[in-house]
């Protein structure tokens, strides 16, 4: 089975290193010379993917396309050449539109009634305020007053493109939803730690949420999919405050991060159930758990002379030509620029466990193994900024 990937950041890199897993043979394609994911496929082409004839050279041997872009030009070029070849392509315009726009995404909250923060003006200070495109913590802004919003965002921010909304201190969880011909399934929650930038530096898993309040995730999760008539994977994310969930965001496309860290920790391949699923290979039995779920901890690193930063996946995308080392300093495995003598690099480390707590112990000494390896003093791990909702007006 081949898989031709569009777009080799770092959803590339995820589904490259999952399609690796499932043995599937996978094609990366980029208009740029180096990406990040180009060190864990099997092929690299630099193509354009408005170049038809390109198009056409490369991948005449594919099986099914697997697009990690976001770029709305480049998706419709493929949804086009998809067309006219009859090759299956794991994309849905419709869900992806709505869940790409944070607008259109607040718009479809308040139709079906998900529970998501307040929007200003009918909401205390902080706010929050997310650009309606751009994934992750891309230009996320928090504002203590009104005088200071108004300042920045103007007097109605939504005209601008913002979406301004309570921020909700909490912990954060995510979860993937997989919808297969009206047919939904949750995969594992997980938990979500940020940096200081409000951008993902760590997934743990499994949740150490209630039993109940999964399936209160879960259920507000697959409500969404059935109303989005979702074809693929969704992913959501969501913080948990005062006993109940508030929805931050969703994403109909494959995410990343968490992928992973559910595989080590359930046993379950993504991305292999998405390609069966489209190419009509499937099994009942693929979006069940290979085994009991295992503690998994995946966090981004980033090191440097004297210094070792625990920091949002944002510092991943630097990385060139990303490969896969086993036994990483005691972790089990690391996505990494990591080579002998390099005194600048990252890494997505992952270290597993028969519990949390046994994968939290090895994730502590492979951070003392990098620590002495390197003569590290300066060790950073930093948290999001904390407001007193009751001393802002």
């Amino acid at each position: 089975m081949k898989i031709a990937v569009i777009g080799g950041a770092l959803q590339g890199v995820e589904v490259a290193y999952l399609a690796r897993k499932a043995g599937i043979d996978v094609l990366l394609i980029d208009r740029r010379s180096s990406v990040p994911a180009s060190g864990l496929c099997d092929t690299f082409r630099q193509v354009d993917v408005n170049d038809d004839a390109a198009l056409d050279r490369e991948m005449a041997d594919v099986d099914l396309i697997f697009p990690a872009i976001e770029s709305q030009e480049a998706l419709s070029s493929l949804h086009s050449w998809a067309l006219r070849h009859e090759v299956p392509i794991l994309h849905d315009p419709q869900a992806y539109a709505i869940s790409a726009s944070k607008l259109e995404s607040e718009r479809f909250f308040r139709k079906f009634g998900v529970p998501v923060p307040a929007t200003w003006p009918k909401c205390r200070f902080p706010v929050i305020a997310k650009p309606s495109y751009g994934s992750g913590s891309q230009g996320i802004r928090l504002f203590a007053s009104a005088d200071e919003l108004r300042h920045v965002m103007g007097d109605d921010p939504a005209a601008a493109g913002w979406i301004v909304q309570e921020f909700i201190e909490g912990p954060t969880y995510s979860v993937e939803v997989i919808r297969n011909h009206g047919t939904s399934t949750a995969v594992q929650v997980t938990d979500l730690y940020m940096d200081d930038r409000y951008d993902c530096k760590r997934v743990a898993a499994p949740s150490v949420l209630s039993a109940a309040s999964q399936k209160e995730l879960i259920g507000i999760s697959l409500q969404m999919a059935e109303n989005l008539d979702l074809e693929g994977i969704m992913d959501v994310e969501a913080v948990f405050s005062h006993g109940s969930f508030k929805v931050l965001e969703i994403d109909a496309r494959f995410p990343s991060q968490t992928p992973i860290a559910v595989y080590f920790s359930c046993g379950i391949n993504m991305v292999d159930v998405l390609v069966r699923n489209a190419l009509g290979r499937n099994t009942a039995s693929s979006l069940q758990q290979g085994h009991p779920a295992r503690g998994v901890i995946l966090e981004h690193i980033r090191v440097a002379p004297g210094s070792m930063v625990v920091t949002g996946e944002h510092a991943m995308a630097g990385g060139e030509s990303l490969k896969l080392r086993r036994n990483f300093f005691g972790a089990d495995e690391a996505i990494t620029d990591y080579a002998d003598g390099k005194g600048r690099w990252v890494a997505t480390s992952i270290c597993s466990g028969r519990n949390l707590n046994e994968a939290w112990e090895r994730r502590n000494a492979s951070v003392s193994n990098i620590r002495r390896q390197f003569n590290i003093d300066r060790y950073e791990d930093s948290q999001p900024s904390r407001f007193d909702p009751e001393s802002t007006t």
